[in-house]
C-alpha cells in the first residue's frame, strides 16, 4: 500500500474508532440523568485506563517492528492472542470483586469485567493490522463496530442504567472482533504463537506500560479520586468536556500508535524530526480552531449533544481546549523521542505526570472544577516543553556521535 493511502486509511480508522467512543458517550449523556452519566463516565474512565495499559504493553511495541516477514506476522498473531488471554482473568477478577459490592457503579463495573476480553481484543487486532501495513482491514472492523453500537444503543430509552449501557456497548464489539480475528488469521496463518517473550523481563511493553501508568492513567485516576472525595459531578463534567474534543483524540492516537510505521519510511532522521515538529504545529492549530468552534455553539445545540451535562461541560471548554493544544505538542514530542531512543521517555512521563496531578489537585482546591481543568492544562504544557527540550538535546548529540564514528573509521596516516 502506498504511503498516502496508508495514511488516509489509518486516520480514517482512528476517526471511526473515536467517533464510536464519542457517540457512546453522547448517547449515554442523552439517555442518563446527570448522576447516572457521572457513574457511567467513571466506569468508562476505568475502561480507558485498561485500554491504555493494553495498548502500551502489546500494541506500541508491536508497531515499532519493521517489515512484514514471518517474525512480524508471528508477533501480530501473538499480541492479539495474548491480549484476549490476559483480559479474560483480569475481567473475571473485576467482576468477582464487584459482585460483592452494592451500588449502580459496582454493577456497571461488573459488566465491564465480563465484556473486557471482547473490547480489548478488538482493539489489539487493530494494532496488528497497522503493523502489517493493512490499515484498511482495521477500518473495516471499526466500521462494523460503529454500526453495531449505534444499533444497540439506539434502541434504549431515557433512564437506562449504567450497567445496561456498558453491557450493550461491550457486546456490540463482538461481531467486529470475530471479523478481525478471521482476517488476521488469513494474514498470519502458519506462524508460531509466541506468548512467553511478552512475559519476560525486558519486554519493551513493560517500560511503555509504566510510562502510561505514570502518564495518562495517573491524571485520569486522580480525576476519579477527586470525584470520590470531593464533588462527584467533577468526573462527569470533565468527561463531558473531553468528549467534545473526541475528534482530536483521533489524531493523537493516530500519531502515537500508528505513526511510527509511516514515519520510518522517511530515510533521513533529521527530516523525520522536522516532519514530527510540523505535525505538532498542525495538531495544535487544529485544537485551537476546534475549541473556538465549540465555544461558539448555541446552547440549544450543546444540550442536544450532551443533554443535562452540557451546562457544566461548557464552562470548561477554554481550559480543555488549551489543554488539548498543549497535548498535541507533547504527543508529537514523545513520538519523536520514541523514534530517537524509546528508553528516554520514562523519566519525562514520571516527573511531569506527577506535576500534572499536583496542578490538578491544586487547581481544584483554588477554583473547583474549573480550576482543576486549568491545572490539567498547565501540566500538559510543562510536559510538552520538556519533551521537545529533550528532542533538541538528543539531536545535538547525534551529529557529534556520528562525526566521532566517522573520524575513528578513517585510516591512520602512514
Amino acid at each position: 500500500m502506498r504511503a498516502r493511502t496508508a495514511v488516509l486509511c489509518s486516520v480514517a480508522d482512528q476517526g471511526v474508532a473515536a467517533l464510536t467512543n464519542i457517540l457512546v458517550l453522547v448517547a449515554a449523556a442523552r439517555l442518563s440523568t446527570v448522576p447516572d452519566f457521572a457513574r457511567f463516565s467513571a466506569v468508562y474512565l476505568v475502561f480507558t485506563v485498561l485500554l491504555g495499559v493494553s495498548g502500551a504493553y502489546t500494541g506500541q511495541p508491536l508497531v515499532l517492528k519493521r517489515g512484514a516477514g514471518e517474525e512480524t506476522r508471528s508477533a501480530c498473531r501473538s499480541a492479539a492472542a495474548f491480549t484476549v488471554l490476559a483480559a479474560a482473568p483480569l475481567g473475571a477478577a473485576l467482576a468477582a470483586v464487584c459482585l460483592l459490592v452494592p451500588g449502580d457503579t459496582a454493577r456497571a463495573l461488573l459488566m465491564l469485567g465480563l465484556v473486557l476480553p471482547v473490547v480489548l481484543g478488538q482493539d489489539a487486532v487493530r494494532y496488528a493490522f497497522s503493523t502489517l501495513q493493512q490499515p484498511h482491514l482495521a477500518l473495516l472492523s471499526d466500521l462494523l463496530r460503529l454500526a453495531c453500537v449505534l444499533g444497540a444503543l439506539g434502541t434504549q430509552v431515557y433512564g437506562a442504567s449504567p450497567a445496561r449501557l456498558i453491557t450493550l456497548w461491550g457486546l456490540s464489539a463482538l461481531p467486529a472482533l470475530l471479523l478481525s480475528a478471521a482476517l488476521l488469521h488469513r494474514s498470519t496463518a502458519g506462524t508460531p504463537l509466541l506468548l512467553r517473550p511478552m512475559l519476560r523481563r525486558g519486554h519493551l511493553g513493560q517500560r511503555f506500560t509504566v510510562e502510561f501508568g505514570v502518564g495518562n492513567a495517573t491524571s485520569q485516576l486522580s480525576v476519579l479520586g477527586l470525584g470520590a472525595v470531593g464533588n462527584p459531578l467533577l468526573v462527569g463534567a470533565l468527561r463531558g468536556a473531553t468528549t467534545l474534543f473526541g475528534p482530536l483524540n483521533v489524531l493523537f492516537t493516530s500519531a502515537t500508535s500508528f505513526g511510527p510505521p509511516l514515519l520510518v519510511r522517511i530515510p533521513d532522521e533529521r527530516r523525520r524530526i522536522r516532519a514530527t515538529a510540523a505535525l505538532a504545529a498542525v495538531l495544535a492549530t487544529t485544537a485551537g480552531l476546534w475549541a473556538t468552534v465549540l465555544a461558539l455553539l448555541p446552547d440549544r445545540v450543546g444540550r442536544q449533544l450532551l443533554g443535562d451535562t452540557w451546562s457544566v461541560a461548557a464552562a470548561l471548554l477554554p481550559a480543555t481546549g488549551s489543554q488539548y493544544a498543549a497535548m498535541a505538542v507533547g504527543t508529537c514530542g514523545l513520538l519523536a523521542l520514541r523514534m530517537l531512543d524509546p528508553r528516554t521517555t520514562l523519566a519525562i512521563q514520571v516527573v511531569f505526570s506527577l506535576t500534572t496531578v499536583a496542578l490538578l489537585a491544586g487547581g481544584y482546591v483554588v477554583g473547583g472544577v474549573l480550576g482543576a481543568a486549568w491545572g490539567l492544562f498547565l501540566g500538559s504544557l510543562c510536559k510538552a516543553a520538556a519533551t521537545w527540550i529533550r528532542v533538541a538535546r538528543l539531536r545535538r548529540r547525534t551529529p557529534a556521535a556520528e562525526e566521532a564514528v566517522t573520524v575513528d573509521a578513517l585510516p591512520s596516516a602512514p
